[in-house]
């Protein structure tokens, strides 16, 4: 069961996260929603295409992005939020930063997706006063350094025990067990190897016993493997979306909400959900 303000979910099938995007700089779709209306009217497509969540996110943090100040970041989510509110689904805030988690649920999301697993000050004490879910995800340094030279002795290991602790410390703060997802981080801090690591051993991360998401879609990874530019991967996404649901991922965040939602019907329907 999961736990998003005023939405429960019993995770009696995958869910979808459809990506929102309101940036002129994300790797696949920067600045093709990056208005108001722009973001809204893509959010509404995607809840057309059958989306169980929607992340709307105001900063990229792809390998190498700079950092977006904390007002820029609030100006370009917090009307898209709103411009949201009452809609049929969740609205998740993907951010780090304290401040717009706050206005962001106090402006009608539901969830917090934060790359820094409620690390930084004030983080948890945001989420724990509401009933909003959070995902937890690990990452290895900043998006700005991130892939430079990410180094571990063991990542199933080390990303498990990770996220285990941020667990630990949501739940210390008073966020209840039925509202923490947990991310692995593919691609954050990460090699092809350690992703492909990840990928197959994602059954490992279900056994902190929190739902868990897979963040794949159109991913570097998936271009080194296919070597399909960043815009020509829906295949791949979708491909891997499957195989992060087979693994166990409970939601997966994606931008090609369409196709991934077709082919987890198939995949319900072959498992004897058809929900």
């Amino acid at each position: 069961m999961l736990h998003c303000g005023k939405f429960q979910f019993d995770l009696a099938r995958p869910l979808v996260m459809g990506i929102v995007n309101v940036t002129p700089d994300s790797f696949s779709d920067g600045g093709r929603h990056a208005s108001t209306a722009a973001a809204i009217a893509h959010a509404v497509q995607l809840l057309e295409d059958g989306a169980d969540i929607l992340d709307v996110g105001g900063e990229s943090t792809r390998p190498g992005a700079a950092e977006v100040s904390e007002q820029e970041e609030l100006d370009r989510v917090l009307p898209v939020i709103e411009g949201l509110r009452g809609i049929a689904v969740p609205v998740s805030i993907d951010t780090y930063k304290p401040k717009v988690m706050r206005a962001a649920l106090d402006a009608g999301a539901s969830m917090v997706n934060d790359i820094n697993a409620l690390q930084k000050d004030a983080s948890l004490e945001a989420v724990a006063g509401s009933d909003a879910a959070v995902c937890l995800m690990h990452k290895q340094g900043a998006p700005q350094t991130m892939q430079q030279q990410p180094q571990y002795r063991d990542v199933i290991a080390e990303v498990s025990e990770f996220l285990h602790r941020r667990i630990a410390a949501a739940e210390a703060a008073g966020i209840a067990r039925k509202r923490i997802v947990i991310d692995p981080g593919f691609g954050f801090g990460k090699t092809l190897a350690h992703n492909l690591d990840l990928l197959r051993e994602l059954e490992t991360f279900c056994a902190l016993g929190v739902p868990v998401l897979a963040g794949l879609s159109r991913k570097s990874m998936l271009g080194a493997i296919t070597g399909r530019d960043v815009n020509e991967r829906m295949t791949a996404s979708v491909a891997a979306a499957l195989l992060a649901v087979q693994r166990g991922a409970a939601i997966v965040r994606v931008h090609d909400v369409r196709e991934t939602v077709d082919v987890l019907k198939i995949w319900n329907a072959v498992n004897g959900s058809n929900k």
